[in-house]
């Protein structure tokens, strides 16, 4: 049986983050994916993905703090410019579930610079938001888009290039713990490692159900439409910025980013359904919903174009879990709650300093298994 430093089971975003930084720190390392490398079934493919450090708790702001670094430094390293600022606004109105205050305090104790405008001060600055009175707006500058797949293949190629080796189209079934670490069964075989990291998302129960491990999760697909504006240079990213609608039902959106459309979604569709039960078809509904809220919120944002899925695996109150499992804990878990993505080069790194040093600086008390 081969044996490893550290096993990777999961190959999107924060599985191939965590292969990345393995294999910079020099451990030895396999990673495993289920399907073919990039594919569509999960959650980190297609372009964009907010960054930001905008959050209504201190916690995520920190990371995000911390991420901002760490997409940085990975772009040093690999050459590519993944991450394009372009500003951002979170509109709150005052009825709603969300306050301004959240937010704004958790930025000032972070020291992140922000601004709460009126919807007045929202259309002279970016006169192709109509905002109704009642809403608060939060700005920071320094929110920002990085590229989804782009992201993800160059953390596969960099984790190749400092040693790691992938294995595509390898699902695992089974994890056998034991005085030594654990034992990896996949379908072609098993692997023996120190440590494992888990970073299956929607599957993650598959593997932890088994030792008693299970974490509550509710898996839905979601889906995100790009919107053809007839004008798209009133959306170009130096003049337009990404933009999240906090209320009962949340929405968000780009400037154009490669092409020109908008891309805007619904957050948390609860458009419930299991990976093994998803359609890959988008719903007419929530498609008729989210015209109708960008075409009233963005009057120039013109028609739907195409719709894209993708699935969300959400914990209890969308917290992030990342950590080592009390009775197993040579098996580390990494799940992000559909909202990771910014943070993916700070989870890796989190990740590798979990599984070769046991503990890390940054605060992850709040997101250990079973907090």
């Amino acid at each position: 049986m081969q044996s490893f430093d550290i096993a990777v089971v999961g190959q999107g975003a924060l599985g191939s983050a965590a292969a990345y930084h393995l294999a910079r720190r020099n451990a030895n390392v396999v990673a495993f994916e289920q399907f073919e490398l990039g594919h569509v079934r999960g959650a980190s493919h297609d372009t964009s993905r907010i960054v930001r450090t905008s959050y209504g708790a201190e916690r995520y702001v920190r990371l995000a703090q911390s991420a901002y670094r760490d997409w940085a430094d990975f772009e040093a390293v690999s050459g590519e410019r993944l991450v394009t600022t372009t500003g951002g606004l979170i509109f709150l109105p005052v009825t709603g579930p969300y306050s301004a205050a959240d937010f704004t305090t958790s930025l000032a104790v972070v020291g992140i610079p922000y601004e709460l405008l009126s919807p007045a001060e929202v259309h002279e600055r970016w006169p192709q938001f109509r905002i109704p009175e009642g809403v608060e707006t939060v700005y920071t500058a320094d929110t920002g888009i990085a590229h989804a797949s782009r992201t993800v293949a160059a953390l596969q190629m960099q984790a190749r290039a400092h040693g790691a080796v992938l294995r595509d189209r390898t699902p695992v079934v089974r994890l056998e713990p034991d005085d030594t670490g654990v034992v990896v069964h996949t379908d072609a075989g098993a692997v023996h490692a120190g440590k494992v990291v888990v970073a299956a998302d929607a599957w993650t129960n598959t593997l932890l159900e088994p030792l008693g491990e299970a974490i509550p999760l509710v898996t839905m697909q979601e889906q995100v439409t790009y919107f053809k504006p007839a004008d798209a240079s009133l959306f170009e990213p130096d003049g337009f910025p990404v933009w999240i609608w906090e209320d009962d039902f949340c929405f968000y959106g780009f400037p154009t980013y490669g092409e020109p459309t908008i891309k805007a979604a619904r957050d948390v569709s609860d458009n419930v359904m299991t990976p093994a039960d998803r359609t890959y078809e988008p719903s007419d509904d929530l498609l008729a919903q989210l015209t109708e809220f960008v075409n009233s919120t963005i009057p120039a944002s013109g028609a739907a174009l195409r719709t894209v899925t993708c699935q969300y695996a959400l914990t209890p109150n969308r917290e992030f879990v990342l950590g080592p499992l009390e009775r197993h804990p040579n098996i580390i878990v990494a799940l992000g709650a559909g909202h990771a993505f910014k943070f993916t080069p700070a989870i890796g790194r989190i990740l590798a300093e979990l599984a070769i040093d046991g503990t890390t600086a940054d605060d992850i008390s709040a997101f250990m298994p079973g907090a």
